[in-house]
């Protein structure tokens, strides 16, 4: 063989090799710097108060600092922009809610992404049930009373959201028609900037996370009527849910789930999978997410995804049911 061709093997099995390494070393190296996690809500909500909770471990784990970034607005949907436009590198993730990749499609028709395209699913961590909320002031003590208190009052009362299009709103909706009563719908930029204005009885509703609001009623500030979701929360057991309470078959929850650009690198999905699995199931993550009134869930990408479709087509139907619009 000729020196020439010699050589040209050599470079040839080296480029080979390298090529061969690249995938793993990719893997291997990262993160290499902090990454930033977007929470689509305001601070100390439902949405925050978990993705500090978790991206804590997460940040032992890793070896690098997970910096939570609250971008509220619009259903969570600024928030959600930002993540699906920056650089698919794994350094920009979104914790994605109901809310967010469920909801949002249905509600605003002219979101700037796709949901289903424009981000790459990572896991589902935690899913939550919601809290019937009312100021202390207003003088109902169940779910019964206040559907004839409402009727009573036609006009009169008014529920707070975290949003057009999120599933508070789309809970209260879903409330509205079973109940068969009108209450008007008073849109904030998070649920924690309603908070405030619930307690002092200038709102009269709101279908708040547990996560968020339960510390409230633990507090007394607040009245918690039911919760949402068809079993009772062995959080809250007293708490009757609102199925039993008159509205047989209600039900709304929210899940937790964490997303990634698309065209996310599959070694980097499975890393942040594997780190996210492995922090919801830490002894003191599981302890401050059932304080929160979370539940950890976890699984795999595919696992996250089949859900997120399977939650966003009933949701939809709801949707198109009630005419329900978000320009």
């Amino acid at each position: 063989m000729s020196p020439w061709l010699r050589r040209a093997g050599t470079g040839l099995a080296t480029a080979l090799a390298l090529s061969l390494a690249a995938t793993p070393a990719l893997a291997d190296s990262y993160p290499s710097k902090p990454i930033r996690l977007i929470v689509p809500f305001p601070a100390s909500g439902a949405t925050d108060l978990l993705a500090r909770a978790i991206a804590q471990k997460v940040s032992t784990s890793i070896g690098q600092q997970i910096v939570v970034d609250n971008r509220p607005g619009a259903g969570g949907a600024i928030g959600s922009d930002m993540a699906a436009k920056a650089p698919a590198d794994g350094y920009t993730l979104l914790i994605a809610t109901t809310s967010t990749h469920a909801i949002g499609p249905h509600i605003t028709p002219r979101l700037p992404y796709n949901t289903e395209t424009d981000f790459t699913p990572v896991s589902q961590v935690a899913t939550a049930t919601n809290l019937l909320l009312v100021p202390n002031s207003l003088p109902v003590k169940n779910v019964t009373e206040l559907i004839d208190y409402a009727k009573k009052h036609p006009g009169q009362l008014n529920y707070a959201s975290s949003g057009p299009g999120t599933v508070v709103h789309l809970t209260a909706e879903a409330f509205k028609a079973q109940a068969g009563v009108f209450i008007t719908h008073i849109p904030y930029k998070g649920t924690a900037l309603a908070i405030p204005d619930l307690m002092s009885g200038k709102v009269h509703v709101l279908f708040d996370s547990i996560v968020s609001g339960l510390p409230h009623v633990k507090d007394g500030k607040l009245k918690g009527l039911a919760v949402t979701s068809l079993k009772r929360s062995p959080l809250v057991p007293d708490i009757p849910t609102v199925s039993e309470s008159g509205l047989p078959g209600f039900e709304s929850d929210t899940w937790f789930g964490i997303y990634g650009p698309k065209g996310l690198p599959a070694e980097i999905v499975n890393r942040l999978n594997a780190e996210f699995n492995k922090a919801i199931q830490a002894p003191e993550v599981k302890d401050r997410l059932a304080r929160l009134g979370a539940e950890p869930v976890g699984g795999t990408p595919a696992q996250f995804a089949a859900m997120v479709k399977k939650d966003s087509a009933r949701w939809g139907k709801l949707i198109k049911e009630r005419k329900i619009v978000v320009d």
